[in-house]
């Protein structure tokens, strides 16, 4: 086992929220998005901190292309629609890849969570990359994380790789505020389409012991808003609710307590 790492809090942030996913392709920075966006709505300072640094897609989503300035020693964040924004999308746009190992992922998450004026927030909505690799040890291990929304969608092999997340989560010590249910089914002509299968994510739930927190419908909707950088959360619908939904859950779980959880190196 590796050292104990000091899970120093975030200065002015109350609550941090890992949002994560098994696999790729479940919709995790979409509802991370709209999701902060429904949570300002409800009247709550927040930030998202787009930690998927292979594949930073919040810009695109939030419809903002711009350089983060510098605040002192400190970077200034962005702000689009009342959410306070920091993505690697920000510092390397456009399509060339990054290619980095382990020390330099721990190095840009520090940067991001400790690096940036984050200034008072009552929830920060971390953006985590699909799967369970060194960027989210990194975060869990090192951040005093409130909780965790694991997103994945009704079929068989995302609630597979959904599962997996949750047993990561669990290994740290990080509790789990849920699961969402994302793309869970169509609407047409006023019939209900099981696209992909049909109530996976609320028998995961049960299954694992977890709370379930809700279905969001496969929406055309969601996909333009995205593509044009006008998240469907600004009109409210169910991301309101799921928003509303998780405040209460974060109620009920509090502040991160007991002893940090060192990770094998």
């Amino acid at each position: 086992m590796g050292p104990q790492q000091p899970k120093l809090p975030i200065a002015g942030v109350k609550n941090l929220i890992a949002i994560g996913s098994g696999k790729g392709g479940v919709g995790k920075t979409t509802v991370s998005v709209n999701l902060a966006i429904a949570l300002t709505g409800l009247g709550h300072k927040v930030g998202l901190m787009d930690a998927d640094v292979y594949g930073p897609n919040v810009p695109l989503m939030m419809g903002i292309n711009e350089t983060p300035l510098a605040n002192g020693e400190r970077i200034r964040p962005l702000e689009k629609y009342g959410v306070k924004l920091m993505s690697m999308g920000f510092l390397n746009p456009g399509d060339k890849p990054l290619v980095w190992r382990g020390p330099m992922l721990h190095s840009v998450i520090q940067q991001f969570l400790r690096g940036v004026d984050w200034g008072d927030l009552d929830y920060l909505l971390i953006d985590l990359p699909p799967g369970t690799g060194d960027v989210q040890l990194t975060l869990l291990q090192t951040a005093p994380v409130t909780g965790a929304v694991v997103v994945t969608t009704p079929s068989a092999v995302s609630l597979e790789d959904a599962r997996k997340a949750v047993h990561m989560f669990e290994q740290v010590k990080v509790s789990i505020l849920g699961i969402v249910e994302n793309m869970s089914y169509l609407e047409h002509k006023g019939e209900r389409i099981d696209v992909f299968g049909q109530g996976g994510g609320k028998r995961t739930a049960e299954q694992m012991n977890v709370r379930f927190l809700g279905e969001l419908p496969l929406d055309p909707a969601v996909r333009v808003g995205g593509d044009s950088g006008t998240p469907v959360a600004l009109r409210g619908g169910p991301f309101a609710e799921l928003g509303k939904t998780l405040v209460k859950r974060i109620e009920e779980v509090g502040q991160p307590t007991g002893p940090t959880v060192s990770i094998t190196d």
